[in-house]
């Protein structure tokens, strides 16, 4: 059992490796520790769903780390019901413990076996790795079942729609509505629709596993302790429901209750030159007109092609060769 029911305290004091073991609490829930931030919880009559929820793949995004401690500390003191199989993944530990966005690459660009692919040896990779094995042992332990992963953020900046979900390329399978609107129960109004592969968490256990993935977004990074909890409660309220009802009843797909963009373009820093036309204090899902100049790379120019884009995730202090930047276009589900 851990001091307080508390996973996160537990997690970040064994960083480099915590001891495999399990317990049964009172209500019956088998709490399996796999590894040092990874918990499976199993309940007495399993339900139909095999969830992930992980948080902290970006060790400085800490509303999502307290939103998944408070609901793993309902579930083992019995407040709240387990009725799924559940798989709690506490990212970038070492990251968190220094309070840092990553500490030499940024994990969420190493799935899908990016980990393996060049580069040199660290511990973001060697956690990668970890993860993906840990989400293959999850989800291969039954079959015939709904799976879903919820990879809950904050971003750098501020959003002109404060919480959003990256829905990850589907190769051609449909978008599931049932799931917009149970994000959209989460306080989630807006969707980005990926148009690609990427070597994010989500599109990883989507593409492998045919999960129902997301990157969630719930609004800005702040330090431990300086969060406003009160702007994450339908978040936190829609995924206790989720954990502990057998079958969410959730309304008919509703287009007007969200936002619906898609990635038109990617924009990647290509040498050490690259600089953005737009301040820092610029927010996410800022509009700009066709032909206006976003960014410069030494002698390349980027201009807005379409007859409107928006600008998400601008970070110039990506490596050279990453993502620096997406521009995104509204669009419909259809």
């Amino acid at each position: 059992m851990f001091k307080d029911n508390d996973i996160l305290a537990f997690t970040l004091a064994n960083p480099d490796g915590a001891e495999v073991s399990a317990f049964t609490t009172a209500q019956g829930i088998v709490v399996e520790t796999w590894d040092t931030g990874i918990f499976c919880l199993t309940p007495a009559n399993p339900g139909n769903k095999d969830i992930i929820l992980s948080c902290g793949v970006h060790g400085n995004e800490t509303a999502p780390i307290e939103i998944v401690r408070d609901l793993v500390k309902q579930l083992l003191d019995g407040s709240l019901p387990l009725a799924h199989r559940l798989l709690i993944l506490i990212g970038n530990v070492p990251a968190i413990n220094a309070g840092k966005r990553e500490l030499e690459e940024n994990l969420n660009r190493l799935f899908s076996g990016a980990h393996a692919q060049g580069g040199i040896d660290n511990a973001e990779r060697r956690r990668a790795q970890a993860l993906e094995a840990a989400v293959a042992r999850f989800y291969g332990q039954r079959s015939n079942v709904e799976r879903l992963h919820y990879d809950l953020h904050t971003a750098i900046r501020g959003s002109k729609h404060e919480k959003f979900v990256v829905y990850p390329f589907l190769h051609g399978k449909p978008r599931s509505r049932e799931q917009i609107m149970f994000l959209a129960r989460c306080g989630v109004d807006t969707v980005l629709l990926s148009q690609s592969p990427t070597t994010t968490f989500s599109y990883f256990s989507t593409n492998t596993f045919g999960a129902h993935g997301f990157t969630v977004e719930l609004g800005k990074v702040q330090p431990f302790g300086q969060n406003d909890m009160s702007r994450f409660e339908a978040a936190a309220e829609g995924l206790a429901e989720l954990v502990s009802q057998a079958q969410l009843v959730l309304p008919d797909y509703d287009e007007t209750a969200v936002n619906l963009y898609r990635i038109s373009r990617v924009i990647n820093k290509q040498s050490e030159a690259f600089s953005f036309t737009f301040g820092e204090d610029v927010e996410n899902f800022t509009p700009y007109p066709k032909g206006h100049l976003l960014a410069k790379d030494g002698d390349l120019e980027h201009r807005v092609e379409l007859a409107e884009e928006a600008v998400i995730f601008p970070n110039i202090k990506v490596a050279v060769g990453q993502r620096a930047c997406l521009l995104v276009a509204r669009t419909r589900l259809d």
